[in-house]
């Protein structure tokens, strides 16, 4: 295997630039005749696409009229939208004035949503009559300080503003073409949230150079080529879906796709099929969708490669995509904070035979090792311990803290040398890294992180709930799902109405895919004499029960 770092020193160089521009990098500088993105609507047959030249003409309007609303560099702008062509364009937009972008996961609840907006000081949000209602509280807080730009239909009424409104009408201080503004490489570019297992979501202020570390990813994690037809099923909503599926791809030049609507497997195997998709990465409950709607592939297709990131890789994946598709799918690593760090991958120059289980070896601008958990001792291969990231020989690395600096401690080690990424595992004699369980309690359910505090935050607002543990559980289908341990107030009782409740109760104040798929009522939480819950000891009870065996 060759030297990566060359590799990575080659694809950061246009990020590193004292005048780096993002939308330049994203849009302006490519072909404009050449597809930026095709927006499909299986359903209805349809699809939209939008060329680099049309994005940068709708991008350069849109940013001319955010401007007039006192949108400029360092300001905050959310999306809460679909999967459509005003979510793509509203980010180059956002990135033409220097603003920051807030994704916000169209599956959260109204609570979740105002949360990140307020930690965020979103000043404007760009949403559609779908999501709109989240807006508006409910439980008599005042409403938040943000301009609303609503996509589709609106009430003239609300004093929102109509994105077709915005896009219609001339501008009124200077001209439609908004030159790129430069970011340069240290300035503000995302705004995101991660859930850990304790406390509030943790904001996570990605600089533009982060880019360099997707832009990274696609070329020599997933492969992708100018002749690839390339699709990201995440959703944009979360790290890997934005950077994989939109900015990722547009820096590069190679186009992207996006799929209107909810995930349904046999609609995504249409989209493959229809557009002749050669290059697909997707979190492994997608390709267990799949592989349970068409256990036997109809047809031909064109793909070429195949990739997965999100949640563990389970071997049956692999046992079908080799047997009906001819392909293995590589197994990828990534974290919101930094990026992706592992893949098993599919450059030509830099891949490697896939040790099974293993997530692969460090991407370019990576260098990681192995720490004992109990000391700061590198341990040799085949040893379990604390995979961490050696930031001294690792230019790919930008994260430095949270935005609360107070929240940052634990993930570093050795005087801030090395940054933990919460996760144990080993390393071979080859250096191919293996995850054996994670040291924390994050639930990983269909590619999405969820973080059990925000769910029994939610919880003990139930009043039937006097407190409540969130826990994964083993699951065929989406690799763990979310399971909930509850003891109840007194006068309460157990049922499966009561249960019903529960669960709708988190859906409408938390996210319509992070409630309990199943509730449990008990007598007792086990705890550490500190009163701390253990949620291990429950996670190890539901293996047991369902035959699954010991976690790691």
């Amino acid at each position: 295997m060759r030297d990566s770092r060359p590799y990575f020193a080659r694809t950061a160089a246009v990020y590193e630039e004292a005048d780096a521009r993002a939308a330049w990098i994203l849009c302006d500088r490519h072909d404009p005749s050449a597809i930026a993105y095709r927006v499909v609507d299986v359903d209805a047959d349809r699809v939209v696409e939008s060329t680099y030249g049309e994005l940068r003409r709708d991008s350069s309007r849109l940013a001319a009229r955010l401007r007039e609303l006192g949108v400029g560099p360092g300001t905050r702008v959310a999306t809460l939208l679909g999967k459509g062509p005003e979510l793509i364009t509203t980010m180059i937009a956002i990135w033409r004035l220097g603003a920051v972008y807030v994704p916000l996961f169209t599956a959260f609840a109204a609570p979740a949503v105002d949360f990140r907006l307020r930690a965020a000081d979103a000043k404007v949000v760009v949403t559609d009559a779908t999501q709109r209602p989240k807006l508006t509280p409910e439980d008599g807080r005042p409403l938040g300080e943000w301009t609303v730009i609503v996509v589709g239909e609106h009430d003239p009424a609300s004093g929102d503003i109509a994105y077709d409104d915005l896009m219609a009408g001339p501008a009124s201080d200077g001209p439609e073409e908004v030159e790129p503004y430069a970011q340069g490489p240290d300035g503000a570019f995302v705004h995101i949230f991660t859930s850990g297992t304790t406390g509030s979501p943790k904001g996570v202020i990605h600089p533009f150079r982060h880019v360099a570390v997707w832009h990274s990813y696609v070329v020599h994690g997933l492969g992708v080529t100018d002749d690839d037809v390339y699709w990201c099923a995440a959703d944009p909503g979360w790290a890997y879906g934005l950077y994989s599926a939109v900015v990722g791809p547009l820096a590069v030049g190679s186009g992207t796709i996006l799929q209107t609507g909810a995930f349904d497997p046999r609609r995504a195997w249409t989209l493959v099929q229809r557009l002749g998709v050669t290059n697909l990465t997707a979190a492994p409950t997608i390709y267990r969708a799949i592989r349970l709607a068409y256990p036997d592939v109809p047809g031909e297709t064109t793909l070429r490669r195949l990739s997965s990131a999100g949640e563990p890789l389970t071997p049956e994946v692999n046992e079908w995509a080799e047997r009906e598709l001819g392909l293995s799918v590589h197994d990828h690593f990534g974290q919101t904070e930094v990026g992706m760090v592992f893949a098993n991958h599919h450059h030509p120059d830099l891949a490697r035979p896939i040790v099974p289980g293993s997530m692969g070896h460090p991407l370019p601008g990576w260098s990681a090792t192995i720490l004992a958990e109990d000391s700061d001792d590198e341990l040799a291969p085949g040893a379990v311990g604390r995979v961490v990231l050696d930031t001294e020989q690792s230019p790919a690395m930008t994260f430095q803290q949270y935005q609360d600096p107070s929240k940052t401690a634990s993930r570093f080690a050795v005087g801030g040398r090395y940054y933990v990424l919460g996760d144990l595992g080993s390393k071979d004699e080859d250096g191919a890294f293996r995850f054996s369980a994670r040291d924390d309690d994050v639930i990983i359910m269909a590619g999405y992180r969820i973080g059990p505090f925000e769910v029994e935050s939610v919880m003990s607002r139930y009043p039937a709930v006097a407190e409540s543990a969130a826990v994964a559980a083993p699951d065929p289908e989406r690799g763990e799902v979310l399971e909930a341990f509850v003891v109840l107030r007194d006068g309460y009782e157990a049922s499966p109405e009561l249960v019903s409740q529960i669960q709708s109760f988190v859906k409408r104040n938390y996210a319509a895919h992070a409630y309990p798929r199943a509730v449990h009522f008990v007598d007792q939480l086990p705890k550490t004499p500190s009163g701390k819950i253990q949620r291990f000891v429950l996670r190890q009870r539901r293996r047991e029960e369902l035959g699954v065996g010991a976690s790691g």
